[in-house]
Formats: structure tokens, C-alpha cells, sequence
């Protein structure tokens, strides 16, 4: 049944949108030959969205200055701002865009972890509105949350995850309440680099693939014939809680520890460091742990404190060699590690990364693996080749693994195509 001439100026209008998002300011002519339609057609539908206040005329394309069909239409992009946040146990990043995805200011705030719920959530929601204000936006039509821990797929709030700050459930309540007329969507941080990846980074030529995240904890993103997949309960790739060998147990439903967690996670990279004669010194008065195998973290002001973490200052090698870490705990032994050729450590982080990846292969098959996260960029394409070939050797399903190529970045990017996405397609909808 042939679409009525409504639906197909509504399908014709999204599609000259969607090019004019992708190629930029294109005139008459370039919409004619992209689109296929014919010359009223596309004079129609530039009269539409013009009137609708979607498109405008932004200049003159460098072959034809004069004319009509000179003239280059572009998406209007102040007519709706963004935000996004990339939400973490420690702080929070915010950057504002435009609706083109233009960021006209973008700010940070660390959230100590003796930070009260409060006091926590008023920071937050003070940096987006100082933000905002800092970009000159007066409202903010749609914003993106990148946060840890599982999304309720029914309702898209976050869950109550053991182990996460509280303050991050609360902040999401706080955005509502501050900011009523916009509309707020959150995801899994794992899941919204992934999409980063997919669209502007490393993975831009697969459909399908995985993304592993390796940071504080683990997790994974799984990407199947281009559309990301959440899971009945929307915990797909909460890769943590895997059993693997190499563990003091096995964990539980309320605690990945004895899971790939213990093998992957910061707390777990220390500790291997530790092992291979580098030790992780942390923030405060402390300076070099003393030990030839030392293994702790030490933090705070008190330097007799000392407790497993994943924030560091210097890495100390066995010989006594203390060095400059660029970075935080086990990102910064790793990136260390790479810099100084420390290869026992590498092979043996490069084993217990591989156990995640020859397992999520053997299920999914998806032909490339990204390794994102802290621990991933840090590893950068050094770990990802020493992964792939451990993978190559244990299983008959070829597999590419590759380093992340947005890096820290990637859960906000992820963010704000998705606030973009959201608000485009509300904006753009037939009218």
C-alpha cells in the first residue's frame, strides 16, 4: 500500500534533516541529487522546514554566489540546547551543545567520597546550571547521563546498586525537579561509550561488536547488527560478575567479587602490579610504599593508612625506582607499565583480560572487541594486541580486539549523541 502524501512529506523532511545533520549546509540542488527527489519536491520541502523554523539559509556554496540555487540551508541549532553528564563515584563532568553538537561550555567538579548525599547532589546540579549559564542557554531542551550501575529498562531510572553512592539515584531526581521542562535520559556508561565508539570512534566500520569496559569495575557493551542490546533486565555485559578461574570464590547476586571483577577491576590491577615488584602509592602524605613486592595503596593524610584502592600518585618498581604516573591508580601502573616495557606485567594483565574476551567471544561471536575504561586507554594498543593474541590462541572464532580511540571522553560523547538523538527526533517529528 502506497504511503499517503502526508507520511511521505513527513519521511521526505526527515530524511533531507538527517542528511543536513550528517553533511552539513547543503543547498537545493545537493538535496535534490542526495535524496533523489525531484526538483518541486525539494523546493517543497525546504518551504516546510523553513517555515517550521527547522532550517534557515547559512550562506552561499562557493560555486554559485548568486541565486536561489546559491543558496546553503542549515539545521537552525540554537533552537534547542543540550547537555550531557559522564557521572562517576568521584565527580561529575558536564559539557552544553548545541543541538548540532556544537559544546559551547563544558566544566568538572570532584565529589569526595565523605561528601554527603546532599551536599553531593547540590554540587552536581550546580554545575549543570552554571554550565548552562555559562553557554548562555536559558533552557536546557534535553539531557544525557552516562552513570555506572544498571538502568531499569521499564522506567530508564537507575537502580539501586549496591556499592554505588546514593547521591547518583538522587541527582537524576534533583535534574527533574530543577529543570521541569527538560527531559532527562539516562544509560549505563559502558553502553553510551560504546555508542560513541560506533559513531565517531574505533568502531565506526562494525555493526557488531563488543566494547569492554576496564576502569574502577568492569563491564561490557554488546553491539549486535548495529543496535545495542540491553537485556531483559537491561543488565547485558555486567561482565563482573562472570565466573572465572584465578579467584579466591565465586560471587554472588549482591557482590562481584570472586568474578571477573577480581581479575580486571583497579583493586585487582593493583594487586597484579604488586606481584610483578610495582607498587601504587596514593593522593597525600605518603610518598614511596617501602617493600620489594609492596602491593598497597596508600591515601589520606595519615601515611600508616593503608588500604586497597585505585587512585595513585608515582609508581614504584621493584628496584626502587619511583616514577611520575600521568593518571590515577591502576590506569596510571598500566600506562607506566607501557612506557617502561614492563612486559611480565603486561602478559600476565594481557592472561586475565583475555579469560573476559574468549568468554564474551564464545557466546557472541561479534568478530572486534573495544577495550575502553581507564585501564583500557592506558593499555592502549600495546594490551589490545597482547590480548588478541592470547584470544587468537583460545578460540577458533576470529576476533579483533582493539584500544579504545575516544578514550576519557567517550562516555560524554556517548551522552550528548544521545541527547542529541532524543531531541532531534522529538524536534524533526511530522507536524
Amino acid at each position: 500500500m502506497p504511503a499517503s502524501p502526508s507520511t511521505a512529506r513527513a519521511i521526505n523532511d526527515r530524511l533531507a534533516l538527517r542528511l543536513l545533520q550528517q553533511e552539513g549546509p547543503l543547498t537545493a540542488g545537493q538535496l535534490k541529487q542526495l535524496t533523489g527527489l525531484s526538483r518541486p519536491s525539494v523546493a517543497d520541502l525546504v518551504e516546510r522546514l523553513a517555515a517550521a523554523g527547522l532550517i534557515d539559509v547559512v550562506g552561499e556554496s562557493g560555486e554559485q554566489r548568486r541565486g536561489p540555487n546559491a543558496r546553503l540551508y542549515g539545521i537552525v541549532a540554537d533552537q534547542a540546547h543540550l547537555a550531557a553528564l559522564d557521572v562517576r563515584t568521584e565527580g561529575v563532568s558536564v559539557v552544553v551543545s548545541d543541538l548540532l553538537g556544537r559544546v559551547l561550555a563544558e566544566a568538572s567538579v570532584p565529589i569526595g567520597g565523605d561528601t554527603g548525599t546532599g551536599p553531593a547532589v547540590e554540587q552536581a546540579v550546580a554545575l549543570v546550571e552554571r554550565a548552562a549559564k555559562e553557554a548562555g542557554v536559558a533552557e536546557l531542551h534535553t539531557v544525557g547521563i552516562g552513570a555506572p550501575g544498571l538502568i531499569d529498562p521499564a522506567s530508564g531510572e537507575l537502580r539501586d546498586t549496591t556499592g554505588l553512592p546514593e547521591w547518583h539515584r538522587r541527582l537524576v531526581l534533583a535534574l527533574h525537579e530543577r529543570l521541569p521542562g527538560t527531559r532527562i535520559h539516562v544509560e549505563n556508561e559502558t553502553n553510551l561509550a560504546a555508542l560513541a565508539e560506533q559513531r565517531d570512534g574505533i568502531a565506526r566500520d562494525r555493526d557488531t561488536f563488543v566494547l569492554l569496559w576496564l576502569g574502577h569495575g568492569t563491564g561490557a557493551a554488546v553491539v549486535l547488527d548495529g543496535t545495542l542490546r540491553r537485556g531483559a533486565s537491561g543488565g547485558t555485559g555486567e561482565i563482573g560478575f562472570l565466573p572465572v578461574p584465578g579467584t579466591a570464590g565465586l560471587p554472588s547476586a549482591v557482590d562481584c567479587e570472586g568474578g571477573f571483577h577480581s581479575l580486571a577491576g583497579s583493586a585487582g590491577v593493583v594487586r597484579l602490579a604488586g606481584e610483578y615488584g610495582l607498587a601504587v602509592p596514593g593522593e597525600g602524605a605518603a610518598g614511596v610504599v617501602p617493600g620489594d613486592r609492596a602491593v598497597t595503596v596508600v591515601r589520606g593524610d595519615d601515611p600508616t593508612e593503608v588500604v586497597p584502592g585505585d587512585r595513585a600518585a608515582s609508581v614504584v618498581r621493584g628496584d626502587g625506582a619511583a616514577g611520575v604516573v600521568r593518571g590515577e591508580g591502576a590506569a596510571g601502573v598500566v600506562r607506566e607499565a607501557v612506557a617502561h616495557g614492563e612486559s611480565r606485567f603486561l602478559d600476565a594483565l594481557a592472561d586475565r583480560v583475555a579469560v573476559g574476551v574468549a568468554s564474551v567471544v564464545a557466546v557472541l561471536d561479534p568478530g572486534c572487541v573495544v577495550l575502553a575504561g581507564e585501564v583500557g586507554q592506558a593499555g592502549g594498543a600495546d594490551l589490545a594486541a597482547r590480548v588478541e593474541r592470547r584470544v587468537r590462541r583460545m578460540s577458533p572464532l576470529p576476533t579483533e580486539v582493539r584500544a579504545s580511540a575516544l578514550g576519557g571522553e567517550a562516555v560524554l560523547r556517548g551522552a550528548l549523541l544521545t541527547a542529541r538523538d532524543r531531541a532531534q527526533d522529538e524536534l524533526f517529528a511530522p507536524r
